[in-house]
């Protein structure tokens, strides 16, 4: 690896240092889940590197500062990161269309949505972006507000059993999960 190159732990301390999360090194030691020997030499390490710079208070107390070279590189990762999650979210979206197109084929037009998540957004965004407008999206908390005219689309992980008799119903997690 690069000496420039920061790792995650890292990375981690910048963005505490960044965000001024953290007023000591036994803080930082604490939100790293480090010992305060570690910590201390993470903390060297981006010294060296050119990160961060110590700013002495008095002879007890130190300030922990971002350099412009460390605000650039945080400031780079979160941009990395926000681009790679837009990226994940239209395979997601994607993958959610591979799920819903086809019953929207064989004409279902109503969705009973058990689970309150952002999944739940993602399936109308993604039958509005389609134009399958005419289907309905019904939110339901449980298996039993549904009704034998749609298919549950179980949108989260704590859902025990089975549903009613003769209802149809698709555990999205677990589809997406097999797409990938």
């Amino acid at each position: 690896m690069s000496p420039d190159i920061l790792n995650e732990r890292e990375f981690e301390l910048i963005n505490i240092v960044g965000g001024e999360l953290a007023a000591n090194q036994r803080d930082l030691s604490r939100q790293l889940n480090l010992s305060l020997g570690m910590t201390n030499m993470v903390i060297r390490r981006l010294v060296t590197k050119g990160y961060i710079r110590i700013k002495q208070l008095n002879r007890r107390k130190v300030e922990y500062i971002l350099t412009p070279k460390g605000f650039s590189e945080k400031m780079r990762k979160s941009v990395k990161y926000t681009l790679k999650t837009i990226h994940s979210i239209g395979l997601i979206k994607n993958n959610l269309l591979n799920i819903l197109q086809p019953l929207h084929d064989a004409g279902t037009r109503k969705f009973y949505i058990l689970g309150e998540s952002d999944l739940a957004s993602l399936i109308d965004n993604v039958l509005k972006e389609n134009h399958l407008n005419d289907c309905v999206l019904v939110h339901i908390k449980d298996r039993a507000k549904a009704s034998k005219d749609g298919i549950i689309l179980i949108c989260t992980e704590e859902v025990q059993g089975t549903g009613l008799s003769g209802q149809r119903e698709i555990n999205v997690l677990e589809s997406l999960a097999s797409q990938t």
